[in-house]
C-alpha cells in the first residue's frame, strides 16, 4: 500500500511541479520539473518526515518501486527503436553510425586524459588510475530517456532530431563495448589479468544476443497482431510483448568462462525496430502508446530524482573530480559530434547543435556503476559518488540544453510549448 501511495504521490508531485514552473515563468522542460519533484519527495527532503507513503523515506523505499523505472526504460527504448525505419536509415544510417561511434570514443579519450592528469595532481589515494579509466568509459553513455521526452514534449522535428534519436540508440551498443574494454584494463591494473573473454567476447555476445532476442520477439509480435481486428487489442498485445521482453532481457547464462547476458535497452530497441518495419499498424499503435506511456515516463523521472544521492555534496574531492568529469565529457561529446558530423557531410545546423543534445546521462551510466563495484569497495564508492553527482547535474541541466539547441536549430516551432504537450497528455488534440 505504501509503494502504491508513493507512486501516486510521485506522479502528482511531478505534474504539479510542471504547473509551478509554468506559473512562475520558467521555460524549462517537463523532465527537469519531474526530477526536481523527485528530489523534493525523496529521502532527503519530504522523506525525512519518516511518514511511509508521504514521500520516499529511504532509498530502500525508492527501490521498492524501481520496477516502474525498468518498465519505463523498456518502453523508451521501444519508442526509440521505432525511429529506425528503413526509409529513414537509407538517408541517415551511415551518418548516425559514424557520429555515434566517434562522439562516444572522443568523450572517453578526453575524460581519460583529464582524469589521469588529475590523478597526478591529487595523488593515487584520491583518484586511482583504474577509477579514472572506468569513469572515462562511463562518459561514453548518453541518456535516451531525457532526450526522447524533450523531443516528444516540444514535437521537435528536423535534421538534428532525425539524427539525434538513432545516435542515442546506437550509443548504448557503443558504450557497452567501450566500457567492457576500459573496465577490463582497469581490473588488470588493479591487480588482475587482462582477460580477452571479459574485454571482447562477453560484450560482443551481449550486443548480438540482445539484438537477436529483440528481433525474434518483434517478428513474433508482428505475426500475432494480425489475429486481431482492433488496434486497441493490438496495442494491448504490444504492451504485453514489451513487458515480456523486459522480463526476458534480465536472464543471464554462463557457459564456462563465457557469460551470456542481455541489455534491456538494446532488446527493446530492436523489438521496436522490427515492429515498425514489419507491421502496417505500427504508426497508429505508436500514437496510442504515446498516450498510455506518458504518465509512466513522468513517474520514471520523479523516481530518478528521488534516487539522486545528495550526500555527495559533502565531499570536496568528489565535487572537484565530478566538475572536471562533467566539463570534459561535454567537450568530448560536443567536439566529437561536431567533427564527425562535418566529416559525414551533415548540414550546418547539425554540425553546430547536435553535440549539445548528447549531454544528458543517467540510466545506462548508473548500470555501468553497478559493474564497477568489482574494483573494490573504496574505488567502487568513489566512482558511484562521482557519477551520482554528474547525473544530478546532467539530468537537471541537460534537458534544458537539449531544448535550447533544438530551438536554435529551428526544430521546435514557437507554438509547440509545454501547454500544448500537457493538453495532449490530458487527451486533447
Amino acid at each position: 500500500m505504501e509503494a502504491l501511495l508513493s507512486t501516486a504521490l510521485a506522479l502528482f508531485a511531478g505534474l504539479m511541479m510542471t504547473r509551478l514552473f509554468k506559473k512562475i515563468g520558467l521555460k524549462l522542460p517537463d523532465v527537469t520539473a519531474y526530477l526536481i519533484a523527485g528530489v523534493l519527495v525523496g529521502p532527503y527532503v519530504l522523506g525525512r518526515a519518516g511518514v511511509e507513503g508521504l514521500g520516499f523515506v529511504s532509498q530502500a523505499a525508492v527501490e521498492r518501486v524501481s520496477v516502474l523505472s525498468q518498465v519505463a526504460l523498456g518502453f523508451i527504448a521501444f519508442d526509440i527503436g521505432n525511429e529506425f525505419r528503413l526509409g529513414q536509415l537509407r538517408q541517415t544510417g551511415r551518418q548516425a553510425t559514424i557520429i555515434g561511434i566517434l562522439q562516444a570514443v572522443t568523450a572517453t579519450l578526453l575524460v581519460d586524459a583529464a582524469l589521469i592528469g588529475l590523478h597526478f595532481i591529487l595523488g593515487p589515494d584520491v583518484l586511482p588510475v583504474p577509477a579514472a579509466i572506468t569513469l572515462g568509459a562511463i562518459a561514453s553513455a548518453t541518456a535516451p530517456a531525457a532526450t526522447l521526452m524533450v523531443v516528444r514534449q516540444y514535437k521537435a522535428d528536423g535534421p538534428v532530431t532525425r539524427l539525434l534519436l538513432p545516435i542515442v540508440a546506437l550509443d548504448d551498443a557503443v558504450g557497452l563495448v567501450v566500457y567492457a574494454v576500459s573496465f577490463g584494463i582497469a581490473q588488470a591494473m588493479d591487480g588482475g589479468t587482462l582477460n580477452l573473454i571479459s574485454v571482447a567476447v562477453n560484450p560482443l555476445l551481449e550486443i548480438v544476443c540482445s539484438l537477436a532476442l529483440g528481433a525474434f520477439m518483434g517478428a513474433v509480435m508482428t505475426q500475432l497482431e494480425k489475429l486481431f481486428f482492433s488496434n486497441t487489442n493490438r496495442l494491448n498485445m504490444t504492451i504485453a510483448f514489451v513487458l515480456m521482453t523486459i522480463a526476458l532481457s534480465s536472464l543471464e547464462f554462463t557457459i564456462g568462462p563465457v557469460k551470456i547476458a542481455f541489455s534491456s535497452l538494446l532488446v527493446c530497441m530492436m523489438l521496436g525496430t522490427v515492429f515498425c518495419n514489419l507491421s502496417d499498424y505500427s504508426p497508429d499503435i505508436m500514437k496510442r502508446s504515446e498516450r498510455w506511456t506518458s504518465p509512466l515516463y513522468a513517474v520514471f523521472f520523479v523516481i530518478s530524482g528521488a534516487q539522486l544521492d545528495l550526500h555527495v555534496f559533502a565531499y570536496p574531492a568528489i565535487i572537484l573530480v565530478g566538475v572536471v568529469y562533467i566539463l570534459v565529457r561535454c567537450l568530448g561529446k560536443y567536439f566529437g559530434a561536431r567533427f564527425s558530423s562535418k566529416l559525414t557531410g551533415c548540414e550546418a545546423n547539425v554540425v553546430k547543435y547536435l553535440g549539445i543534445t548528447l549531454f544528458p546521462q543517467a540510466g545506462v551510466a548508473l548500470g555501468m556503476v553497478v559493474t564497477s563495484q568489482a574494483l573494490g569497495a573504496e574505488m567502487g564508492s568513489l566512482i558511484r559518488n562521482i557519477i551520482l553527482f554528474s547525473v544530478l547535474v546532467y539530468e537537471l541541466v541537460g534537458p534544458q540544453l537539449t531544448r535550447m539547441a533544438l530551438q536554435k536549430a529551428g526544430e521546435i516551432a514557437p507554438a509547440q510549448d509545454a501547454a500544448h504537450y500537457r493538453a495532449r497528455f490530458a487527451g486533447g488534440k
